[in-house]
């Protein structure tokens, strides 16, 4: 039987002025163009636990679908962000046409299981890797059953398969993904993280990180590695295990953390010698206004406020760039959020710093908020949750102002002159520091 996992890369503004800017201030899309880019390490960890018997393969669409030829697959198992949701429904409808199977699952069919079920022949809730197999044998046996609901089972990481890496063709890309954990403690109210596929935070082992690690290098021997983890170091422990066996790898790598990393000297020094090259923390604000009841929880990150240019400091010092994450349009926050996002990294030194639009995700408190106080612009626009269109109404400004705002922001803030001038700040302070370092 011939499978084949689909994904749909590829996120666009739909705002054209944003669309436009794109093209002058790269800096401004760097990011989202590198984590559309990313292969569906979901996909790739799924065809590892597809039985020899399946005859697999792993397809990228970044464009359009509905002139895509039609691959020669007896089935389909399709994965896409929620903005590029509506294509792989029309992709999947068009499967479903031809007489092949189409299997959905992923985060936003965990969060929409009944608006995905109208478009596939199966679905899958929750994690993907508890449910598979039985799926598989019920797709050969022609019995497949409408939703696979891993949401009261248990799966542990002790388990996780070695994804297929070598489906890929690996020179259409500059970074490759491997999970070292899967959740997060935090409840942040917009959070469309794996938090809503996988509740409770859970750790893979690490010498399944490192068989990862060295499989990607067999077949790409000086690789640069994103942790595809929504908070790679909460297990501080763990984290320096990892750290020791990830040094003796020969790997420069990127993850995604809290600002709470920068509390541990000894753990930043690790990261550093085990060839961390940046971190990516969501600030979201640099005023408490912005935070305050964000995190749902303990209110966690409004707690942290003011701790953040020491924490920036702190892990730029250690040779390792923070890659600073902030949200316009949050409530408690109004036109002056603008300009106090470029001030505060102006004052940080931060080396790269990523705007986006507070986005309501379906399936997260905040979405779920909006609709209750009437907020959203327009409910089911999948293809605005792209972190840079406006689609709903801001508490402390209208939805024009926060997008004029946001657009005024990324011309300052990705501008080559400021660009620079923070890149050079950042190496100043890094010859300064070898400079005053013992020998």
């Amino acid at each position: 039987m011939r499978l084949g996992f689909i994904a749909l890369s590829g996120v666009r503004a739909h705002n054209p002025e944003l669309t436009r800017l794109g093209l002058t201030l790269p800096g401004f899309v760097d990011r989202n163009r590198i984590i559309a880019s990313l292969p569906s390490l979901g996909l790739l960890t799924l065809a590892g636990l597809t039985p020899p018997s399946f005859d697999v393969e792993y397809v990228e669409l970044p464009g359009e679908v509905d002139d895509e030829p039609l691959h020669d697959f007896d089935a389909v198992a399709l994965s896409s962000f929620t903005a590029r949701i509506k294509d792989a429904y029309r992709l999947a409808d068009r499967y479903r046409a031809a007489g092949v199977k189409v299997i959905l699952g992923g985060l936003h069919v965990t969060a929409m299981p009944w608006e995905a079920k109208r478009h596939a022949d199966a679905i899958v809730v929750g994690e993907g890797e508890p449910v598979w197999l039985e799926l598989l044998a019920d797709l050969q046996a022609g019995k497949l059953k409408s939703i696979y609901d891993s949401r009261n089972r248990e799966y542990s990481l002790d388990n996780a398969p070695m994804p297929r890496f070598e489906l890929l063709d690996i020179d259409r890309y500059n970074r490759l993904t491997v999970q070292t954990q899967r959740g997060c403690p935090f409840r942040c109210e917009f959070c469309a993280a794996s938090i809503l596929i996988s509740p409770k935070y859970k750790l893979k082992p690490v010498e399944k990180v490192i068989a990862e690690i060295r499989r990607i290098k067999a077949l790409w021997p000086q690789p640069f590695i994103e942790f595809a983890d929504d908070n790679t170091f909460v297990n501080k422990h763990r984290s320096k295990e990892l750290m020791h066996a990830l040094a003796k790898e020969n790997v420069r790598w990127f993850t995604e953390t809290d600002v709470s990393v920068a509390d541990d000297d000894e753990l930043l020094s690790l990261m550093r010698d085990s060839g961390c090259a940046q971190v990516l923390i969501g600030f979201e604000s640099p005023v408490l206004s912005g935070l305050d009841g964000l995190e749902q929880h303990a209110n966690w990150k409004a707690k942290q406020v003011d701790h953040y240019l020491e924490a920036i400091r702190r892990i730029q010092d250690h040779g390792i760039t923070v890659n600073g994450c902030f949200i316009l349009g949050l409530d408690g926050t109004g036109p002056e959020s603008f300009d106090r996002v470029f001030e505060f990294v102006r004052a940080s030194g931060l080396f790269e710093a990523q705007i986006t639009l507070l986005t309501p995700f379906p399936g997260t408190p905040f979405y779920e908020r909006l609709r209750r106080e009437g907020r959203l612009l327009q409910e089911g626009a999948w293809e605005l949750c792209t972190l840079f269109d406006v689609n709903f109404r801001p508490s402390g400004m209208t939805a024009s102002e926060l997008e004029s705002g946001f657009r005024n922001l990324a011309i300052r803030l990705y501008s080559e002159a400021f660009t620079r001038e923070r890149r050079e700040r950042y190496h100043r302070r890094q010859l300064e520091l070898r400079r005053h370092t013992p020998a």
